[in-house]
């Protein structure tokens, strides 16, 4: 048999870690590439198992589905490189989006690295990516840094951004937004241009561009439901 960049070659000694990107909101943004992985790999490893179930029913994928996420990964992970070792097949997916990205998954791709395992990412749906095109921003250069620090350090965080010159991109949740919004105006300053996107590609997507000022005003008045991608100009 000749196998070709399309098919997964099971002669191997070992088997090969796929990072399978899901939709983060709309089914259809699912890749092909990403549904014959999901319906060719020995295992599937999820985010959360609920979640994840929809999404597996609706495509018609069967696989044994187990869970990995950030409270687990440290301990799975050695059962997952075992799992590798002996020629299987796994993918990991997050409840959204592209696996590692602000989601579980960086500490499994660096363990499956240092036993010398393969590891392919697949290329699919992240939050931040529309949210910025959307947001009318300097593309070129930009800094993603995700959820800020809840707490410890999440100070200091923001004295650094505030004189960051490329476009920086922030992970907000809901119950959050509001506050966060009061923070940049204290450190980055209320005139400082934002965009704001939340429930990307589902049926109430919505971005608000203006001054921090201008944004708060409106999502004091208006849903704050979904998960927020916060867009600063900047500096």
């Amino acid at each position: 048999m000749v196998y070709g960049p399309w098919t997964m070659d099971h002669t191997t000694m070992s088997g090969k870690l796929y990072l399978v990107p899901t939709p983060i909101g709309n089914l259809e943004d699912i890749t092909f590439r990403a549904l014959r992985v999901l319906k060719e790999v020995d295992l599937i490893l999820a985010e959360d198992t609920r979640t994840s179930a929809p999404l597996l029913k609706h495509f018609d994928i069967h696989q044994k589905v187990f869970s990995h996420h950030q409270h687990n990964e440290h301990q799975s992970s050695s059962e997952i490189i075992k799992f590798l070792k002996e020629g299987k097949n796994i993918a990991l997916i997050s409840d959204a989006g592209t696996p590692a990205i602000s989601d579980p998954g960086f500490y499994l791709v660096r363990e499956a690295l240092k036993n010398d395992l393969e590891v392919e990412c697949l290329p699919g749906a992240t939050a931040f990516v529309p949210a910025l095109v959307n947001s009318g921003f300097p593309t070129d250069r930009f800094c993603f840094e995700g959820f800020l620090p809840l707490k410890k350090g999440r100070q200091t965080r923001y004295k650094t951004l505030a004189t960051e010159e490329r476009t920086i991109i922030l992970y907000e949740s809901p119950h959050r937004i509001l506050k966060t919004l009061d923070e940049m105006a204290l450190y980055f300053g209320a005139e400082r241009q934002i965009s704001v996107s939340r429930e990307l590609t589902k049926m109430f997507e919505e971005t608000v561009r203006g001054t921090v000022t201008e944004v708060k005003l409106y999502f004091e008045t208006h849903p704050v439901k979904g998960e927020f991608v916060i867009c600063v100009a900047g500096a």
